[in-house]
């Protein structure tokens, strides 16, 4: 391609941006690294501020995982790059990328695989600028963009089936029972049962019943893998929700999911990520 290719590495370890882009400059001269991020959120604010043709995105990042936030980047207005994840997962979770037909980088990166990739990418790439030119662009896009949607749907489901067993905490681990939280200078106990739901910010996690709301150090990361998935569904990357608590599921104008809940006036939002999980059979 005449064009210079722009690309966007993300991942929370400084020395393996590095490690990337070094390698990158001996297998793609060509390529302009134009950004770096240092977790999921900033990956998705830069892809949408610099429009790289290829993003990096390492799976375990803080704030959204790699997945998540190529969920989001793939819904950018007018999105028409390529999405590589890199992980250190082992085999089980390859063969999910592999059957998601999405481009992965084992970490540490080799440059023999990293050479394969780049030639795939940009095999796409041009597959993209050709239908462009040809005046196809708005249905071949449209449709690409709906297969990688899908993909990384069933990825996401599959990555987190993985890192969290089938039901939310880990093989061979009863579910969380207790949680230690404060509420202003006392501690106390809390009985999981009794969260109607959990949501987080930077620094905390809200543990809110009917009566009372309390705070942990806990991330929904950390701490969707503890619960019982049977009775808590995580519904956005910093909500996770008591589906026993949930009185209804509705939808608002511009079609995102809502939960309401009983006895209590918040009102939780469904992200894209897990819309499916309230979708009817």
């Amino acid at each position: 391609m005449n064009t210079k290719l722009r690309a966007l590495v993300a991942d929370d370890e400084r020395l393996l941006r590095e490690q990337l882009k070094s390698r990158l400059a001996q297998v793609w001269p060509e390529l302009e690294v134009v950004g770096e991020a240092r977790d999921g959120q900033e990956a998705v604010q830069k892809a949408d501020e610099l429009r790289p043709d290829i993003v990096f995105l390492d799976i375990r990042m803080p704030g959204l995982t790699g997945i998540e936030a190529a969920s989001e980047i793939v819904t950018l207005d007018s999105w028409q790059g390529e999405i590589v994840f890199v992980t250190a997962y082992d085999e089980y979770a390859v063969a999910a990328f592999e059957r998601g037909a999405l481009d992965y980088l084992l970490k540490p990166v080799e440059t023999e695989r990293l050479a394969q990739t780049a030639q795939r990418v940009k095999a796409r790439l041009q597959t993209r600028k050709v239908i462009a030119e040809s005046g196809e662009a708005a249905g071949g896009q449209g449709a690409a963009g709906a297969v990688d949607e899908a993909a990384l749907d069933a990825l996401l489901q599959k990555f987190m089936r993985a890192s969290q067993g089938l039901n939310g905490a880990p093989s061979g681990e009863p579910p969380m029972r207790w949680i230690q939280a404060t509420t202003g200078a006392t501690t106390k106990l809390i009985d999981v049962k009794d969260v109607l739901f959990f949501r987080s910010d930077e620094k905390y996690t809200r543990v809110q019943t009917k009566d009372h709301e309390a705070f942990i150090r806990t991330p929904i990361r950390e701490l969707m893998p503890r619960l019982d998935g049977q009775q808590f569904w995580q519904i956005h990357r910093s909500t996770i929700v008591n589906l026993s608590a949930i009185a209804a599921v509705t939808r608002d104008d511009t079609g995102r999911q809502r939960v309401h809940i009983s006895g209590h006036p918040e009102v939780l939002e469904v992200s894209r990520t897990f819309a499916h999980l309230f979708r009817a059979s």
